[in-house]
């Protein structure tokens, strides 16, 4: 009996020995989270300007200014006067650094700051397009896909205008970065709301060297909200132009990916009236002659409801009024995904709106052979509409 106590409490010690920890983990109040990275073209803020005139630079070139959002901006415990403070401010900091390496200008932030920065819980991601304008995109993302600190579903935009005023806000209590991420759960609502392109899609397609559109963010008096996508050219990885709301609309009914929201049309007396989807099937149909694709076809058919109606001499429950409703949905719909397409094919030479995907699932035989060229054949195949809408009802009222 004592010898088996005696090996108990010997395994006992042992066990506890080898149980070392997380040996190489470090306090979370050592350290400053980042959730938001904003990349511009290069502009150096009033500090680093102050900075330099007093000696702290060295050599680069003022290319990109990377501004990362820290959260929280000070350790979570705090006395009650700490907490009124902390009520009074943003509950995020902003720090900015310039230079031609984003790799470098992280590791500046460590002469500034008296914790290392971390990118763990990065969340968004935005870049300015007159940037990736004149820089490609690969160059810009480069270091951020290769750093093991983030994590490949980070989320990527665009804003035509200055990327790091879009994680700055007028609400005391809201954190920019989360609040733009948190905004993409609306598609339900809206397919002007984009799925959504992570870190990890946004390699692959930068790999494959197809066009794409990323979400374009926009900001005005302390608010931010999506507007459109901004085009990035698989050739070169540049932005080269942005499509409306309208296009984004146009491209979900397209692929089929529209999981709610309106569609608005005029009637016979110009009144409004809106559609809401509850169900939407396309598909997408090729013709094929002697080894290359001749034409496209999209075949789109739903089902909703007669949402609002403003004009007061119909009535909506009347089969004659409910069957020209559809019709001005369908005619409605067609007009918004031709003009998408004549901007598409005509003035940007791109293809986004996922006939190339529907190529090389359906017929990849035929896509091996065209998707090195893939823009500039798109911008001569013609592509044909059909549009079937049904009511079904007219929500819980009709008066």
């Amino acid at each position: 009996m004592y010898s088996y106590r005696k090996a108990a409490h010997l395994l006992l010690c042992i066990l506890i020995m080898s149980q070392t920890g997380c040996w190489s983990s470090k306090e979370i109040e050592d350290l400053s989270m980042y959730t938001g990275l904003a990349l511009d073209k290069a502009e150096l803020s009033p500090v680093e300007q102050a900075m330099e005139e007093k000696g702290e630079t060295y050599q680069k070139r003022n290319i990109v200014t990377a501004t990362v959002q820290i959260v929280p901006e000070r350790p979570s415990g705090s006395s009650e006067k700490g907490q009124s403070q902390s009520q009074q401010t943003p509950r995020y900091l902003n720090i900015s650094e310039t230079g031609d390496s984003v790799f470098e200008t992280f590791r500046q932030y460590n002469i500034r700051r008296d914790r290392p920065i971390i990118g763990h819980h990065l969340k968004v991601i935005v870049v300015s397009a007159q940037l990736v304008k004149e820089w490609k995109m690969r160059q810009l993302m480069d270091f951020i896909l290769r750093d093991n600190d983030i994590r490949p579903s980070c989320m990527v935009f665009l804003s035509e205008e200055k990327a790091s005023d879009t994680l700055v806000t007028k609400y005391k209590n809201e954190i920019p970065s989360f609040h733009i991420l948190d905004m993409l759960r609306n598609q339900f609502r809206s397919s002007k709301i984009m799925k959504g392109v992570s870190l990890s899609e946004l390699d692959a397609l930068m790999h494959s060297r197809r066009s794409f559109i990323l979400q374009n963010i926009v900001k005005a008096r302390g608010e931010v909200a999506f507007s459109g996508a901004g085009i990035i050219k698989g050739e070169t990885s540049n932005w080269i132009g942005k499509l409306s709301q309208e296009d984004v609309l146009s491209i979900a009914w397209i692929t089929g990916e529209v999981k709610g929201g309106a569609l608005k049309a005029y009637d016979k007396r110009n009144q409004s009236i809106s559609y809401e989807v509850k169900s939407l099937k396309s598909k997408i149909k090729a013709e094929i002659s002697q080894g290359e694709v001749v034409s496209f076809h999209v075949d789109i058919k739903s089902e909703g409801r007669l949402i609002e109606n403003w004009d007061s001499e119909e009535n909506p429950s009347e089969l004659k009024y409910m069957k020209e409703a559809e019709e001005q949905f369908e005619g409605k719909l067609k007009d918004m995904l031709k003009s998408s397409l004549e901007k598409m094919q005509s003035k940007y030479k791109v293809e986004v709106s996922g006939f190339g995907d529907w190529l090389s699932i359906e017929k990849p035989h035929i896509w091996k052979k065209v998707k090195d060229n893939w823009d500039e054949t798109f911008s001569h195949i013609p592509v044909t509409f059909d549009a079937k809408f049904t009511i079904t009802d007219f929500g819980s009222s009709t008066e």
